[in-house]
């Protein structure tokens, strides 16, 4: 897959001759709702014997636009992993804009003039809430009267599950919740996060049940507080296991979160590995034990609980 990095203005050297279908989108997650518009792309470039192109962005529009804090500053899917997302789906070459004040400030018609001309294109895809600048003047209903002939326009319908919108949104409140089923049904496959592991406090070895400690990335979303099965990639190798995102407060309160994993059968020194986990199912909330007694019988539950999730995973 064909990346061109673009920061505006465009520099129109960069830009191939050869004639593209254009799916648009920032596609955070690219969620089913995304691979829709994808599909339907693929399939009129497909058609047309054309390349298959996106248009996205290298970081959130709302940057430029008001001061994001605390979960605003999180990504769904970070620009390296969308790229790595869009690669599977086929697409064969993306534009990828630095999203500035003054790309943000074309007009409608400068943006398609400037930009969706210039990429040389035949069609242009996207859901049907897309909008390339003010809500009220840069819908995709109003994107044929900017096209004027040179290009069509299609409009994906909204992608539902049960019965409802899937948006980067819903999936981000799933998250929040510690509801990573729901999430990665919306997603329409496992969730990733990335990671490095580094040294915890070795409790877990003290009570039979080491953890690798990863250290994540602040603009990764991460599946609220609570006990998870998870698969954690080492090299090329994925490892089962029980992963926990809390505060340990069975060991004291106002402790830090924590990322730590316990992995089934694994024997090893992960200290400085980069890593990925693979977020499967949700085992339960994270909970303050009397003491780390109470804490080993409910890990042997949750491993006992994890060795099954997985045995059913193998069997399906």
């Amino acid at each position: 897959m064909e990346v061109i990095r673009i920061h505006h203005p465009l520099d129109p050297r960069q830009i191939p001759a050869d004639p593209v279908v254009l799916a648009m989108g920032f596609f955070d997650g690219v969620h089913r709702g995304h691979q829709a518009v994808i599909r339907r792309a693929k399939t009129l470039a497909t058609a047309k014997h054309v390349k298959l192109a996106v248009l996205t962005y290298d970081h959130h529009p709302s940057l430029v636009y008001r001061p994001l804090e605390g979960d605003d500053r999180k990504y769904l899917s970070t620009p390296e992993r969308k790229l790595q997302q869009l690669d599977r789906l086929g697409v064969d070459r993306v534009f990828l804009v630095s999203y500035t004040g003054e790309f943000a400030a074309q007009k409608p018609q400068e943006f398609v003039d400037n930009y969706l001309v210039a990429f040389h294109t035949v069609t242009a895809v996207a859901g049907f809430d897309h909008t390339y600048g003010k809500k009220d003047v840069a819908t995709m209903d109003l994107l044929p009267a900017y096209a004027q002939g040179r290009f069509d326009v299609e409009t994906v319908a909204e992608e539902t599950g049960d019965e409802k919108k899937i948006s980067s949104t819903r999936i981000r409140a799933a998250m929040k919740a510690g509801d990573v089923d729901t999430a990665n049904a919306l997603l329409g496959y496992l969730y990733r996060s990335t990671g490095v592991v580094v040294h915890g406090e070795a409790r877990g070895r003290t009570i039979g049940y080491p953890t690798a400690n990863v250290l994540t990335p602040e603009n990764e979303w991460l599946p609220g507080i609570g006990v998870y099965t998870a698969r954690l990639k080492v090299g090329a190798i994925w490892y089962p296991g029980m992963i926990s995102v809390g505060r340990n407060d069975t060991f004291g309160d106002n402790r830090p979160i924590t990322v730590e994993m316990n992995l089934l059968d694994y024997q090893g020194n992960l200290y400085g590995e980069n890593v990925e986990v693979e977020w499967h199912h949700r085992l339960r909330g994270q909970v303050k034990f009397d003491s780390a007694e109470g804490l080993i019988v409910q890990l042997k539950k949750d491993e006992t609980a994890t060795r099954d999730y997985f045995s059913q995973v193998a069997a399906d």
